[in-house]
């Protein structure tokens, strides 16, 4: 969706459009590498600008989940793959869960590997807390540049989004990973590895260089600060897709009766560009603004309708990955309380969506 067409009262930014990253682009957190699927029973008419469907490349290597530790070679290496590559998923979600970034997820757990490779792992007792504790603490050596950077950035920040395979439940949402954001680096480590990950406060404390009784106060005052953010309400799988359809339909189609219908009376709108395509540069709060805006993208899908590539849950939450006009790789992920959509997380940025791999 473009989300840049109210400039005034939205605050949009007005950069030049940039391309899709094309194949070659580094796996998805979840494996989630896609592709259209043209041909074969069933499928969409490849002629069909609005629909698309779109499902995983299979045979690609998911290098972050799924993929073997690259570096070291000979007996060593392999040796040191062997134990390493079944503990890589629970890393690479810890990874992900601290930096909210697939790319840099990618590069922590690959430290590790080589890390690994130069270590006496016959001295090590247990190599999935020696290697817990190794990401964790590269994750916070990370997030003091992360931070840094974070302060420069133009418009909202959002996580990469994770587009999620079907047999794939993700447990941390998008409002969740916003407000682990707000949290001090330590604060979210504790908060995520005894909350999240289920690791007892000894261990805690000694990978965040802390004694137990900080480390259990680093993690309660977190879970203070996110309890809002966590899901209250449960929402089967198929009726959030069902509203995601919906919201899609009426949010293109100009029809402000039934998008009326779908939002809640204080449904906010976040739309990361990163500078690099249109998007909002504050989010949008209230009903009516949201109204607003999407009759003036009326007549932008009037020209040029988007294309839906996929429905499917994004970071735990039901929404779509579109090509909007101009060319533009989107995911929007939404949010949804007592069926009314209380959040929308629009995702433009080409450097958070490489991961997907290309989209036709």
């Amino acid at each position: 969706m473009l989300y840049a067409a109210r400039a005034r009262c939205a605050g949009m930014d007005r950069c030049a459009h940039a391309g899709i990253h094309g194949a070659g682009a580094r796996g998805s957190l979840s494996g989630a590498r896609l592709r259209v699927q043209r041909g074969g029973a069933g499928a969409v008419d490849p002629d069909d600008q609005h629909h698309q469907r779109l499902e995983p490349a299979r045979g690609g290597l998911q290098p972050l989940l799924r993929g073997q530790a690259r570096g070291g070679g000979g007996v060593s290496g392999a040796d040191a793959a062997a134990s390493f590559d079944p503990l890589r998923p629970r890393l690479a979600r810890i990874a992900y869960r601290m930096l909210g970034s697939v790319a840099d997820a990618e590069d922590v757990v690959q430290d590790a590997f080589l890390r690994w490779l130069a270590t006496d792992r016959d001295q090590i007792r247990e190599p999935e807390a020696f290697l817990r504790r190794v990401v964790t603490r590269l994750c916070l050596d990370q997030l003091k540049s992360a931070r840094a950077r974070r302060e420069t950035y133009v418009g909202p920040w959002l996580p990469e989004p994770v587009v999620e395979a079907e047999e794939e439940v993700e447990d941390v949402t998008l409002p969740l990973l916003m407000a682990l954001e707000r949290l001090s680096p330590l604060e979210r480590a504790a908060f995520l590895l005894h909350d999240v990950f289920g690791v007892n406060f000894d261990e805690v404390g000694e990978t965040i260089g802390r004694d137990p009784a900080a480390a259990r106060q680093l993690a309660s005052r977190a879970r203070t600060h996110v309890r809002a953010a966590r899901p209250r309400y449960d929402l089967p799988k198929e009726k959030g897709l069902e509203i995601a359809a919906a919201f899609f339909a009426a949010s293109r189609s100009g029809d402000m009766g039934a998008l009326r219908g779908l939002l809640a009376a204080d449904v906010s709108l976040w739309s990361d560009g990163g500078g690099k395509v249109p998007a909002g540069l504050k989010p949008i709060h209230g009903i009516e603004d949201m109204i607003k805006l999407h009759s003036s993208l009326a007549r932008f899908f009037a020209k040029e309708m988007s294309r839906v590539v996929r429905y499917g849950m994004i970071n735990g939450l039901p929404g779509f990955v579109t090509i909007e006009p101009g060319g533009v790789l989107q995911t929007t992920a939404l949010a949804i309380e007592e069926g009314r959509i209380v959040g929308i997380y629009v995702m433009r940025n080409p450097d958070k969506l490489g991961h997907l791999g290309a989209v036709h």
